[in-house]
């Protein structure tokens, strides 16, 4: 695992993120342990992590060290990551996307008709023998999302707004 503790550093020296919190080199080791335990890979980022409100964590490039950002009226700020809550991490689809590649634990395969039914929003009701918590959903090659398994079915998290309503 390798952090560059410059960039969280610098990125702590940021004026203008009132909105958000930089996450320190401490905070940083313990979201990758959250994720090697969950999903069974070893990450590292060359970014740096903030975290905004209700846990929401986001991936920042280093080079906003360059930008005003006492000028700008900022709304967003990098990639939306995940959410940490309870000492879980639940990812974004873009998240699941970062993390699934080099997952070896904790993913569903989804049929076709599962993998519909999650992207109009709804829960996939599925016995997994070796899951538990937080699952990378996955259909053929491509990670689609995070969801929750509990007592044999997936929970789905898709936003309202990046559901598909007709299949």
């Amino acid at each position: 695992m390798f952090i560059k503790t410059a960039i969280v550093t610098s990125l702590a020296m940021l004026k203008g993120l009132n909105k958000w919190k930089v996450l320190n080199s401490k905070e940083v080791r313990s979201i990758l342990k959250t994720i090697k335990q969950q999903w069974g890979t070893e990450l590292s980022f060359d970014h740096g992590f903030l975290e905004g409100k209700d846990g929401d964590i986001f991936l920042i490039s280093r080079d906003v060290e360059r930008l005003d950002l006492e000028r700008l009226h900022l709304e967003s700020l990098g990639l939306y990551f995940g959410q940490l809550r309870n000492s879980e991490l639940r990812l974004s689809i873009e998240g699941s996307q970062l993390v699934g590649k080099a997952a070896t634990k904790n993913v569903v395969e989804l049929t076709g008709e599962e993998f519909k039914q999650w992207l109009r929003g709804e829960d996939v009701e599925k016995q997994l023998d070796s899951c538990i918590g937080y699952v990378l959903i996955k259909h053929n090659s491509d990670f689609v999302g995070c969801g929750k398994y509990k007592e044999g079915k997936i929970l789905n998290f898709v936003p309202k707004a990046r559901r598909v309503a007709n299949l």
